[in-house]
C-alpha cells in the first residue's frame, strides 16, 4: 500500500499517486480535499515504501515502524501532538516503537515527521502498512 503513497519535499502532507502522465506524476492529497495535481521531475517525490529509519545495526523499513505505531496506539491516532512535543517525549515515544534508533542519525524532525505521516494516514482509512506480498505470506504462514 505505501508504494503509492508520496512524500514531495517543499509540500506538506502526503500525496496518493493516481497516474502517470509524460515527465510527470498526477497525485491526489491524502486528506479531505483530496485535491489532484501534476508532479513533475525536478521535484523530489519518494514512495514512503522506499523510507527507511536508521537503528543502531541496521536500517527498518518504514512500514514497520508504522506497523509498531499502530500496535501501540492499538490502530488509533497518535497520542502524542507532533507539534507540541518535547524533543525529549519525541525520542521516548519513538524508543518505545523502535527501540534501538539511532539517536545521532534521527533527528526530532524526522520523528515529527514520522508521527504526522501516521495520523494522516490512519485519518484517511489508510491502515495496512505492510507490501503486498508480505500480508500473503503471513496468512499463508498463520
Amino acid at each position: 500500500m505505501l508504494k503509492t503513497i508520496l512524500s514531495i519535499s517543499g509540500k506538506p502532507g502526503l500525496y496518493k499517486l493516481i497516474s502517470q502522465g509524460k515527465n510527470m506524476l498526477i497525485v491526489e492529497s491524502v486528506n479531505a480535499e483530496k485535491k489532484r495535481f501534476p508532479a513533475y521531475g525536478n521535484e523530489k517525490i519518494i514512495s514512503l515504501a522506499d523510507i527507511a529509519m536508521y537503528t543502531d545495526d541496521a536500517e527498518v523499513p518504514l512500514y514497520d515502524v508504522l506497523e509498531s505505531i499502530k500496535e501501540k496506539e492499538k490502530s488509533a491516532q497518535a497520542s502524542i501532538d507532533p507539534k507540541k512535543t518535547t524533543p525529549e517525549q519525541l525520542r521516548e515515544y519513538l524508543a518505545e516503537v523502535l527501540p534501538n534508533f539511532d539517536r545521532e542519525r534521527v533527528y526530532v524532525a524526522d520523528i515529527k515527521k514520522l508521527v504526522a505521516w501516521y495520523n494522516i494516514l490512519i485519518s484517511n482509512g489508510i491502515t495496512e502498512f505492510k507490501p503486498e506480498g508480505e500480508i500473503k505470506e503471513e496468512e499463508v504462514a498463520e
